[in-house]
């Protein structure tokens, strides 16, 4: 039995940082699931690529490469993918990344404080990124009155880390963005969600033997035992870009294995 409410053959979805790693699983998710998809990266590589994965696919795709954290860059994002997918309803913020360090040096310890720089880079990265992207292409969504915007947060936006105290405070406040902008776009009719990942290794990015010990750790870490796998975090974004989550916004949704609840420890 097929259940109509999960079909999204045909939506138009745009994902910012699908160049790799979760960017990258989701926009190929949507693909496999129906969805014609507009790939965004800083790195035209893997625009090229995801492009390619997502042809191959049969499903029509168009890659920019663009700075997330940049207002013009997105505007022009925009301005190039709107005529290519004038249906898009499903927009996806997926770019981020961490700085490990005390936010300043610590008694005893080794490790230099964070910068001004530090500190602006993450917040840009992991919380700015997402208002340009809806900044960007609300105005597109209001005047349809339909679409799903999904931004991708993480645990730490759950329960702070010490020495990720800019990680901590982006991802808590995207959960909050979140949550606001649900509330100022639900009378148009246009759902606001966040994913917050936990572990989800990249295995392109880290060494065989790496992963090898990150996923021994997950077993005594993680209640369920493993990493995340790229179709666990995927079907969640293909579930928000779906009819059947017509009834939800404003949400944070972990998909973690179980760490956020699991007591201290990222």
């Amino acid at each position: 039995m097929t259940l109509p409410e999960f079909d999204i053959e045909g939506t138009q979805a745009l994902v910012v940082g699908a160049g790799r790693g979760i960017g990258r699983w989701i926009a190929l998710l949507l693909a496999e699931a129906g969805a014609d998809v507009a790939v965004v990266s800083l790195s035209s590589g893997g625009v090229d690529r995801v492009v390619s994965e997502i042809r191959e696919m049969g499903r029509k795709a168009v890659g920019v490469t663009a700075d997330a954290t940049k207002g013009k860059d997105m505007d022009r994002v925009a301005q190039q993918v709107l005529p290519q997918f004038p249906n898009l309803d499903v927009l996806v913020n997926c770019v981020g990344d961490s700085i490990r360090k005390p936010v300043v040096p610590l008694p005893g310890g080794n490790a230099q404080g964070m910068s001004e720089a530090d500190w602006h880079f993450v917040v840009d990265v992991n919380l700015t990124e997402a208002f340009h992207g809806c900044r960007a292409f609300g105005p597109h969504l209001l005047k349809r009155r339909r679409g799903s915007v999904i931004n991708i947060s993480g645990i730490m936006g759950f329960r702070g880390e010490a020495n990720l105290t800019a990680y901590s405070a982006a991802k808590g406040g995207l959960t909050q963005f979140t949550q606001a902008l649900a509330k100022e776009w639900a009378p148009y009719s246009i759902r606001v969600n966040a994913i917050a990942p936990g572990s989800f290794p990249d295995p392109e990015q880290i060494t065989p033997e790496t992963l090898r010990q990150r996923e021994r750790e997950a077993a005594g870490r993680i209640p369920l035992g493993r990493l995340g796998g790229w179709r666990d975090i995927g079907m969640l974004a293909v579930f928000l870009a779906s009819p059947a989550s017509a009834y939800v916004t404003g949400q944070t949704w972990a998909v973690d294995g179980g760490a956020s609840i699991a007591g201290p420890g990222p």
